[in-house]
C-alpha cells in the first residue's frame, strides 16, 4: 500500500553526498511534486545544481521542517545533535516522522532531544539509491505513528527495504551501504586484470561490470547462494577454478571479511552523545 503521494511534503536536512542521492533517487520515481522536496545545506550555493529540478532550497532546517511532514536527517554524526535541537521546537507530534540515515546514531539518542512522541526510523540506504538501487536498512523506535511504513513506502520507491532489529544496523551499514565500495573496487580489480591480459580499458569494465551485475542478478532471481551459482560454473581442472583458488590462496575472501569488521567497527564509533 502506498501511504506517501506526490502532495506527500519531505525534508532532506543536509544535502550532502547521501542526502543528493536520496533527492535524486525520489526525484527519480516520480512519485513525488520536485516543489514538495525541501533540502537544506549550510553552503546553499553547492545546491544550485539540483534547484533546476525545482526541488525548494532552504538554509534554515527549522522552515524546512515546518513545510515538511517527513524528515530526513543526513548530516555528519558530530552535526546531528545541534541539528536536532534546532527542529525540536517545531516537530509536532502525530504528524512529523524523522528518518535519520546518519550513521552510528541510535533511535534512542535521537528520541532523547526530540522528545518520546515523535515517531522516529533509523535507516541506512546506501549510495546507488540515486539510480534506483540502494538496499535500505530499517529500524524503529516503536513509537507513535506508523513512522516504519511511510520509511518502507519512500525508501521502496528507489530500491529493496529490510526491516531489521536496531541492533543489526552498525552491521548492515558495513555491508550494505559500505559495500557498494568494496563492491566496486572488485569490479575494478576484474577490469584491471582484463587489461592486463589484453582488453582495452573500457571493454574492460564493460565486461567486468556487467559480469558483477550478471552474478547478483543470478543470486536475486534464484534465491540461491553464491555456491551453487559458483558450482555452475566450474569444472574439473578448468579455467575459473583455478583461478578462484588461487584467489582465495591470497586472502580473497579473508580481505572482505576483515575489511568489513573493520568499517563495522569505525561505524560504531562515528558518533558520541557528549559532541554536537
Amino acid at each position: 500500500m502506498n501511504i506517501l503521494n506526490k502532495n506527500s511534503r519531505i525534508a532532506i536536512l543536509g544535502a550532502g553526498n547521501i542526502g543528493l542521492s536520496i533527492a535524486r533517487g525520489l526525484l527519480g520515481s516520480e512519485r513525488f511534486l520536485p516543489g514538495n522536496i525541501c533540502l537544506t545545506r549550510r553552503r546553499i550555493n553547492l545546491l544550485s545544481k539540483i534547484r533546476e529540478t525545482g526541488v525548494k532550497i532552504e538554509a534554515d532546517n527549522a522552515k524546512a521542517v515546518e513545510v515538511s511532514d517527513v524528515v530526513i536527517i543526513a548530516v555528519e554524526p558530530q552535526q546531528v545533535n545541534g541539528v536536532l535541537r534546532e527542529i525540536q521546537p517545531v516537530l509536532e507530534a502525530g504528524r512529523h516522522t524523522i528518518i535519520s540515515v546518519v550513521t552510528g546514531v541510535k533511535t534512542s539518542q535521537i528520541e532523547a532531544i526530540t522528545g518520546e512522541r515523535i515517531s522516529i526510523v533509523r535507516a541506512m540506504p546506501n549510495i546507488a539509491i540515486s539510480v534506483g538501487e540502494s538496499m535500505t536498512c530499517l529500524s524503529a523506535n516503536g513509537n507513535v505513528q506508523n513512522g516504519l511504513e511511510i520509511a518502507e513506502d519512500l525508501f521502496s520507491m528507489v530500491g529493496k527495504t529490510l526491516v531489521i532489529n536496531e541492533e543489526e544496523m552498525i552491521a548492515a551499514t558495513a555491508i550494505g551501504a559500505c559495500g557498494v565500495a568494496f563492491f566496486l573496487r572488485a569490479i575494478r580489480a576484474a577490469s584491471q586484470g582484463g587489461i592486463e591480459i589484453g582488453l582495452q580499458s573500457d571493454h574492460a569494465l564493460s565486461i567486468a561490470t556487467q559480469a558483477a551485475r550478471g552474478a547478483a542478478t543470478l543470486l536475486i532471481s534464484a534465491g540461491s547462494h553464491p555456491e551453487q551459482e559458483i558450482d555452475r560454473v566450474t569444472t574439473p581442472k578448468g579455467c575459473t577454478i583455478a583461478g578462484l583458488n588461487l584467489m582465495e590462496y591470497e586472502g580473497f575472501s579473508s580481505a572482505m571479511i576483515k575489511g568489513i569488521a573493520l568499517s563495522a567497527e569505525k561505524a560504531a564509533g562515528l558518533y558520541s552523545g557528549d559532541k554536537d
